[in-house]
Formats: structure tokens, C-alpha cells, sequence
């Protein structure tokens, strides 16, 4: 075996790898060696550690739609940028034997000899992935500043990163034999990450642990590491932190941005000409689009009165094919024209008057899907009913745990976001759940999956002044449990 000569004084393990003896600062020369060395039994470790492996795959799978731009940093042998089925995929990595590995598995991808400290210029990607290499580097900011060379507007960073807490455990692994030896390296805290990434201009959207239990039991595994990884106080044990950051561009100028206003209506003949009149003009032009489902009371007619009237406004009246709000949302969303989307309820529970508020959320950058929240202020006397609260509440705590995100009012009906982030989420909405009554789900779910930035807006929440609510406590409620329950299954 070749002798290595280096600063750092260095043991043998296995007869393969070489490891520093002193718990000094990483050496990158020292580390570089090590991972050169490391990489013709590289496979092998990932076989034997094969759960760790597959549920970072899993977790990177769950939020990076196939597809997509990706380069991974700290690619090694290739295995989770092929995992990701990428359109466009390049891995970079500074150990050179790592690389020849890569090229040899996968020959449809790129893969580069390179450092994360000096990226390439020229090319950018979607997503761009770290996994398992932060505790490597000897100036995590620097890199988190490099970023910027290869980031879009809508690109977002995926961090993975060793719970300190598991330390010893993963310690003791190694001296045992049933874990790859591995330098000494960092260990960083979800804060300490959120921090670094905060300096450099990343703003944290969505962080979790995952891997409760890092081997494969039959049953138990499954059990603990999809639901016992949710409970609070559990989940801070798992071994695999996560995080997913997006890069903060400059605010965009209002006055050039569109909006349209979709409001879906079923005998709501008494507010129409209201929320005309009410809505205010948002950016560069506001359209309003009232999508009428199947009225008895003449909507749809009061609809082409107001139009006639109000020439001034850009109205148009859209029959809804299909039945229920959610269809009447999408439909309007199909024939909207905006670069903004909006949902104002036709009942004018929330006023118009608070659709800049939204609208501003956006276009500064601070929310990607701005949802209003009506738990804040104090609602009028009949506005929600004592079990619709309930209700709400805990779809609120159902939804935090599965979006990562924290949202209080999940059912408020007025909600925003950009039209090509609607897009996407039509893409994907099979991948989620295509069955929500309202759309609100269907929102919320699609922008996780997408790893969009949520904001509340509070609003206050008004009795109705006409007609009668069209929701089924018990039917609807069943029906948005039937929705939690498809989008657990299939994104956690």
C-alpha cells in the first residue's frame, strides 16, 4: 500500500483507509487523499449502510420533480444524482477517483473533478444539492456564497447533513466496522445551517429531520421512520437533518406585474357588483374572472349586467363546466391571463380590499404562495361556526407536519401566487392529490411539493351578508381527511 506524506500524523484502518489521528481542522489535501482511497470500496459501504442511502434518495425524490436542472456538490460515485433522473445533470467532485467511479456507472451524466469553493461560471441549475458534504468543507460560507454563480430566481438549494446529536453512535459504528471511517469533520446544527445560509443571501423555506431507525427491520422501520419521525420531541432524534433554502433576488417592480382575480361564485347573485366595485387595480392590469357553477338565483346574469355596466373593469363571465369550488378555482385559473393568480370567495367574507396585501407579498419576494390566515383578528359573530374552527385548527396542525411549514388556517379561501408556479403545480398535482372539493389542499400541497416559499396574510373574517354557505361540515371534512391521508402517503 502506497504511504501517504502529509501534515497530519495518520493510522490505517481496515488496510485501506487512511484517517487523521489528531482532531485537528480538516485538512482539504489530507481529505482529498482519503477520499480517493475511499472510492473503489465506496460501493460496498452503501450497500451495507443501504438505509441511510435509500432514504436520503427518498427524501431528495420527494421534493426534486424528475426533470429538472440538478448539480450535486460532493457528487462521490454518482449514485443520488442518477437516483434524481434529471433532464440536465452534472456532479462535481474534488476526489478524482470518485469521479472515474461516476463516469464508469453513469455514462448519460457529467461529472467533473472541481471544488465547491470555485464553481464554474456560465451555467445555472434548478436545484442544487449538498448531501453529506458540509461536514467537509473548511469554509461552509464561502460556498454558500458560490451558490450564486449557478442559481436561478426559482432555484433551491437541498442541504443534507448528519444530526450532531448521533455523534457518538455514528462513532462507535465506525470502530465497530459497520460504518465507512470517515475524517474528522464538522457537526452542524438545522440553526447553525439556516444561519450560514441566511449570511450568504438563502432564505430557509422548509427544514426536517428523517431516519428515526437506520437500519432495515421489516415493519418497525417503515413505522418508525415514517410516522414516529413526525411526533415532536421524536423527530429531533433522527439521524438525517434536511433543509431546503431558496436564493433572495431584488423585488420585483409592481407596476409592471399583472393580476387576476378569480372568484368563483354559486348563487351569490347579492355581491357581485360589491366585489367589482371593492377590488382594487393591482400592478400593470387587473382582470377579474367570475367562474358561475350551475346559480339558481341568477349570477351569471347579474354577471353580464355588471359587465355592460362597468366598462371601465376588465370582467369576464365564465360558466363552470364541472361542479364545487376547487373545479370553479381551476378553470378560472386555466383562462386567467395574469402573471398573478388570486382567489377572492364570492361570498365577500374577506374583503376585497385586502387583495393588495397579497398581491405585495409577492412581488416583494417574501412569499412565492400567500395565504390569508383568519385566526388573527377577532371574526365577526357568525362568520365561523364553533365546529368549522375545530376543524380548521386541526387541519392547520395535519398540514404543518406534512408541508414542513407552519400554517394556521388552511381553508381561508383567499390565496395568491405566481402563474408559472401554478403551472407546475398542475404538473404535478396527480403526483399529490387531485380530489381536494375546495383547491385550498390542493394549493398548499402542490407549493410543498414544490418547495415554495408559504406566507400567511391575516385578514379579517366577516359574516356573509347573502345567500347561505356551501359547506358540508362532515362531508367535506371527511373528504379533506381522504386528502391528508393521499398526500402522506405519497410525500412523506
Amino acid at each position: 500500500m502506497r504511504q501517504y506524506t502529509g501534515k497530519d500524523e495518520l493510522r490505517i484502518v481496515n488496510s485501506q483507509f487512511l484517517i487523521p489521528m489528531k482532531k485537528s481542522l480538516p485538512d482539504s489535501r489530507a481529505i482529498q487523499a482519503f477520499f480517493n482511497r475511499a472510492a473503489e470500496g465506496r460501493d460496498r459501504w452503501r450497500r451495507r449502510n443501504r438505509a441511510y442511502h435509500k432514504e436520503v434518495l427518498r427524501f431528495c425524490r420527494s421534493v426534486v420533480p424528475e426533470g429538472e436542472s440538478v448539480l450535486v456538490l460532493g457528487c462521490g460515485t454518482g449514485d443520488l444524482l442518477a437516483g434524481l433522473k434529471p433532464k440536465r445533470g452534472l456532479g462535481i467532485d474534488f476526489s478524482e477517483a470518485m469521479v472515474r467511479q461516476a463516469q464508469k456507472k453513469y455514462a448519460d451524466l457529467e461529472f467533473r473533478v472541481g471544488r465547491a469553493e470555485c464553481l464554474p461560471e456560465g451555467e445555472r441549475f434548478e436545484w442544487i444539492i449538498l448531501s453529506d458534504l458540509l461536514g467537509f468543507l473548511p469554509d461552509i460560507q464561502g460556498v454558500f456564497s458560490e451558490l450564486w454563480k449557478v442559481v436561478l430566481p426559482g432555484s433551491r438549494v437541498l442541504v443534507t447533513h448528519y444530526n450532531p446529536l448521533w455523534k457518538p453512535m455514528l462513532k462507535a459504528a465506525e470502530m465497530l466496522g459497520f460504518k465507512m471511517p470517515e475524517p474528522v469533520q464538522n457537526w452542524l446544527t438545522h440553526r447553525d445551517i439556516h444561519n450560514l445560509l441566511y449570511l450568504c443571501g438563502f432564505e430557509t423555506i422548509r427544514r426536517e429531520n428523517r431516519l428515526l431507525l437506520p437500519c432495515g427491520v421489516p415493519v418497525l422501520a417503515g413505522f418508525s421512520n415514517r410516522l414516529l419521525a413526525k411526533v415532536p420531541g421524536l423527530r429531533r432524534m433522527c439521524l438525517i437533518q434536511t433543509l431546503v433554502a431558496r436564493p433572495v433576488f431584488p423585488a420585483r417592480e409592481a407596476s409592471a406585474v399583472s393580476c387576476s382575480v378569480v372568484v368563483p361564485c354559486k348563487n351569490e347573485r347579492g355581491t357581485v357588483e360589491e366585489a367589482i366595485v371593492r377590488t382594487p387595480h393591482m400592478g400593470a392590469h387587473t382582470e377579474l374572472l367570475f367562474v358561475v357553477g350551475h346559480s339558481t338565483d341568477g349570477t351569471a346574469e347579474e354577471v353580464a349586467r355588471c359587465m355592460a355596466v362597468h366598462t371601465d373593469a376588465d370582467i369576464r363571465l365564465i360558466r363552470q363546466a364541472g361542479s364545487g369550488k376547487g373545479d370553479a378555482v381551476r378553470q378560472g385559473f386555466e383562462e386567467a391571463v395574469g402573471d398573478v393568480l388570486m382567489i377572492l370567495d364570492g361570498d365577500l367574507t374577506v374583503a376585497p380590499e385586502d387583495l393588495p396585501k397579497f398581491f405585495h407579498a409577492l412581488v416583494s419576494g417574501r412569499a412565492e404562495l400567500a395565504v390569508g390566515t383568519r385566526l388573527i383578528y377577532p371574526m365577526e359573530h357568525a362568520a365561523m361556526r364553533f365546529l368549522n374552527l375545530l376543524g380548521n385548527r386541526f387541519f392547520g396542525r395535519v398540514l404543518s407536519c406534512l408541508l414542513g411549514q407552519r400554517i394556521s388556517d388552511t381553508l381561508c379561501g383567499t390565496k395568491a401566487l405566481f402563474a408559472s408556479d401554478y403551472r407546475k403545480v398542475v404538473k404535478i398535482r396527480r403526483d399529490v392529490c387531485d380530489f381536494d372539493p375546495f383547491g385550498d389542499f390542493d394549493l398548499l400541497l402542490g407549493a410543498s411539493k414544490l418547495v415554495r416559499k408559504i406566507v400567511e396574510v391575516p385578514v379579517r373574517y366577516r359574516d356573509r351578508v347573502y345567500g347561505t354557505t356551501q359547506i358540508r361540515r362532515f362531508r367535506h371534512g371527511y373528504l379533506l381527511l381522504r386528502v391528508c391521508w393521499a398526500a402522506f402517503r405519497k410525500l412523506c
